[in-house]
């Protein structure tokens, strides 16, 4: 009686042992989940395999604070920017990027502010037609005249090392390689709704408005920008190309060659819904340099941005934006049209 009545009492732990293991297992699973949050499992946007390349870890990231301005890492399919490039090598070449991956500064890779990790994107020199893919697996740049921190490699094929500095576009691509922005074809910025912009007011009838350039005020500071040496000419419009470059690991590299357009670099200060606001920052920022309003559509809705420009380079346009960043324009930004 008392053997059967110890069969019982074990079986009856047994299973009660093993149903807390179940338990435990699946509270653990979940919260394993719960802590990793979204970035752990929730895959970024990935297009074409840039072989050879460390991944890392698929992660969008929380808004993050560098130097007092707050960034928001977030997915943008359509993402097709304009803007300045910078590279970097030594002393990060084999540390950890931003998601985790080794940073092999003769991979094509590149660092960006906000693009979810990884994410393959074209890259073109709009100084001379060469447009590579590359990997976005970490953070930066951190200047904040720059929108991309390509590779050594990258920027050794899109001609980028000997000045350190580019006019470049910036596309997200899809598993062909082809931008998912493609009704973009023109070298100029995808406009940007301002987070800012609570102003619904109906746009007034398009219109473009210059201002003539004053000498600056003195008290107006000014930052010392990078010396930069002057941008060359546009070359002469030619056919397309395309050049294979092999690697020391034996991975083919496509280098495309598109025909060079003019192209020009501006200061955006602002974007309005309403024209009259517009207007009158154009009008106040006429002392730093030629400004124009000019009328566009981003999702349905009229924006008139305001911009200071053509600037001649980048060392000029580098010290424009200090200077509408110092007078309290802080989402200012470099773009090129």
């Amino acid at each position: 009686m008392c053997f059967r009545q110890n069969l019982k009492l074990i079986a009856v732990v047994t299973v009660a042992v093993v149903l807390a293991g179940c338990s435990e297992v699946n509270l653990l699973s979940y919260g394993a989940k719960t802590f990793a949050g979204d970035d752990a499992v929730k895959p970024a946007p990935v297009a074409t395999n840039n072989t050879g390349v460390d991944r890392g870890t698929a992660k969008i990231g929380n808004p993050y604070q560098i130097d007092g301005i707050w960034y928001y890492p977030a997915e943008d399919l359509t993402y097709d920017e304009t803007g300045i490039a910078s590279w970097y090598g030594e002393p990060f070449h084999g540390r950890k990027t931003a998601n985790g991956a080794v940073y092999d500064m003769h991979k094509m890779t590149a660092a960006h502010k906000t693009l979810p990790l990884p994410t393959d994107v074209r890259v073109t020199n709009l100084e001379n037609g060469r447009s590579v893919i590359v990997t976005v697996n970490d953070r930066g740049p951190f200047a904040h005249s720059r929108i991309i921190d390509l590779s050594k490699r990258s920027a050794e094929l899109l001609g980028v090392i000997q000045k350190g500095t580019a006019k470049v576009r910036v596309q997200v691509i899809d598993r062909d390689g082809n931008a998912t922005a493609s009704a973009n074809s023109q070298i100029i910025a995808k406009p940007v709704t301002p987070l800012n912009e609570k102003n619904n007011v109906a746009a007034a009838p398009g219109a473009t408005i210059t201002t003539d350039a004053l000498a600056p005020p003195s008290n107006v500071k000014t930052a010392s920008g990078p010396r930069v040496e002057p941008l060359p000419a546009p070359a002469v419009e030619r056919p397309v190309q395309v050049a294979a470059v092999t690697t020391q690991t034996t991975n083919t590299i496509v280098v495309s060659v598109e025909p060079v357009r003019s192209s020009e670099i501006y200061i955006q200060a602002g974007a309005f819904v309403d024209f009259n606001n517009a207007n009158k920052l154009s009008a106040r920022l006429s002392t730093m340099g030629p400004s124009k309003v000019s009328q566009v559509l981003v999702n349905g809705q009229d924006f008139y941005r305001v911009r200071v420009g053509p600037v001649y380079d980048i060392d000029q346009a580098d010290q424009l934006l200090a200077n509408l960043i110092n007078a309290g324009h802080t989402g200012a930004r470099i773009i090129i049209e």
